[in-house]
């Protein structure tokens, strides 16, 4: 065999993912705030881009105009009525000025910190003692002894290490740890297992004495730390909003929010020299301003498009709610705006849309479609509007006889024409966060109480 080496010319093709593409492909991920933020950036290292106060409309097939009470900001999106309150001191901050308070020696008040730095946003400990002891290079019984001075700072309940010391704290601080409560405490497993008769044996005291004491416990507050830093954060404004006119649904991007990019042509002419370098440093920049110009554009053009489309696919939901949700998946979209399947994935990830309905993000209108008892995927329905239909179904039933997971399916089988398994309505379910029937029974018993 004969080996010699040889040379061979071909063409191919193939996709270069340039800066500027890269760029575009993120533009199409950000919402009105991280666009704005990211014009911000680019204007402070280019002379010749700025950012403007509002950005022109982009236009399409469908009338974009917007209620008088939205141009005006007198809707729900009033900046003025976006401001949060004060929020207080952080749990931090007050657990500090209650430690302060307490008589403590300088060397306790140096191993109290570590305690601060573990408290937990609910208030508990998050590391356990023995760590705690080792950081601070004590013996676990000194610690301990710190850790009894600290739980008896306000609200009680502070720095416990779990649930039963957490509600012991509390009762000891209302007068009513007694014997039996300490022993309620000790059981609180059979507690959630709704084993009342099992609690009166442990406790030693009927059931009418069990019942007084578990009243007192749900008064207690297994959190205390919880309501600390609690303000909610200020809801991210729409990029869409969709209103309703006397000729259908209108869309239109929220003009409130949305950046536009200014490219200063007049100081690009002015700055021109006869110097090369010069000249070639304002072309270059000018170009890189005027692209991000027409990449805003398309991105605003083709984040419409999207919204237009959804919109014209939900409108049942638009008009009934969630249970008249469409099946809609992300390649029947691109199909009908004529964009890649990836260009509509991009958009959906990061695009809030006012609704009639509520605020959602885009991608929430897509939903898989569900096979009737006929074995036509989608004629019943998308997963949603299931997932919609089964939390009324449970909002709706009796406590004391809940629903199970095999009788639901079997009602919106007989009801709405949907082919659904035990399993896939177990895992709806929890998606939903709701529990399991048995666990939704001992609640019930527990609450009766």
């Amino acid at each position: 065999m004969q080996l010699f080496t040889a040379q061979s010319i071909g063409q191919r093709q193939s996709v270069v993912v340039t800066a500027q593409l890269q760029q575009a492909i993120q533009l199409l991920q950000m919402g009105n705030t991280d666009l704005q933020s990211f014009i911000e950036s680019q204007a402070e290292e280019n002379p010749f881009l700025d950012l403007g106060s509002r950005a022109a409309q982009p236009r399409s097939t469908r009338d974009l105009t917007l209620p008088s009470q939205l141009r005006s900001g007198e809707g729900d999106w009033d900046r003025l009525g976006q401001l949060a309150a004060d929020p207080g001191p952080s749990l931090y901050a007050h657990a500090a000025a209650e430690v302060a308070r307490l008589s403590l020696s300088p060397q306790e008040s140096l191993m109290a910190e570590a305690f601060l730095d573990a408290l937990e946003p609910s208030g508990w400990l998050g590391q356990p003692l023995s760590a705690i002891a080792e950081r601070l290079f004590v013996s676990e019984d000194e610690a301990e002894a710190l850790l009894k001075k600290l739980q008896g700072v306000e609200p009680a309940g502070l720095f416990a290490r779990n649930l039963s010391e957490c509600l012991r704290l509390q009762a000891a601080d209302q007068g009513l740890l007694t014997p039996a409560f300490a022993a309620l405490l000790d059981n609180l497993p059979m507690l959630a297992q709704a084993d009342l008769r099992g609690l009166c044996r442990a406790c030693n005291v009927g059931m009418e004495d069990l019942k007084a004491m578990l009243r007192q416990i749900r008064s207690f507050n297994p959190k205390p730390g919880a309501t600390f830093d609690a303000s909610p954060l200020p809801q991210r404004a729409p990029d869409l909003i969709v209103t309703r006119g006397a000729d259908g649904w209108r869309v239109d991007l929220n003009r409130s929010t949305l950046p536009t990019v200014v490219v200063r042509e007049g100081e690009a002419r002015r700055l021109s020299t006869r110097r090369v370098e010069a000249n070639a440093y304002v072309s270059e920049r000018l170009s890189v301003a005027r692209w991000l110009s027409r990449a805003v554009e398309h991105r605003n053009q083709t984040t419409l498009k999207v919204g237009a489309e959804v919109v014209r696919r939900q409108t049942e939901f638009l008009e009934q709610g969630a249970s008249r949700m469409r099946p809609m998946v992300l390649r029947e979209v691109a199909e009908a705006i004529g964009v890649h399947e990836s260009t509509v994935s991009r958009v959906c990830s990061g695009i809030l849309m006012a609704t009639p309905q509520g605020t959602f993000p885009l991608k929430a209108f897509f939903s898989a479609a569900l096979a009737s008892r006929d074995g036509d995927a989608g004629e019943a329905g998308s997963a949603a509007a299931v997932r919609h239909r089964i939390q009324k179904m449970i909002a709706a039933e009796n406590p004391e006889e809940p629903l199970s997971d095999d009788h639901i399916a079997r009602v919106i089988g007989a009801e709405d024409g949907v082919q659904l398994a035990r399993r896939t309505v177990a895992k709806y379910r929890d998606q939903l966060r709701i529990p399991s029937s048995v666990d939704r029974r001992r609640r019930a018993i527990v609450s009766q109480i």
